[in-house]
């Protein structure tokens, strides 16, 4: 029994590493289209939306990388 738990245990951290980058792709895709939407439709020099929500959305996405794995490290 303890072979399977081991076995099974680098799996499963497998597949929440990669859910974790899935989703922190996901919050990166989804403010900088956000932002190339907002530029569009309403215009300036700098395309200052997607910039600024490009910029925003990966420090929320390190944050929320941040917060997985400390919570990830506490329960084992």
């Amino acid at each position: 029994m303890k072979g399977k738990k081991q076995k099974k245990k680098p799996l499963s951290n497998y597949a929440r590493f990669s859910g974790i980058a899935f989703q922190m792709l996901a919050i990166i895709a989804i403010g900088t289209f956000v932002g190339v939407k907002l530029d569009e439709k309403y215009p300036n020099k700098n395309n200052l939306f997607t910039l600024i929500l490009s910029l925003t959305s990966v420090i929320l996405a390190i944050v929320f990388v941040i917060r997985r794995i400390l919570a990830m490290s506490k329960e084992e």
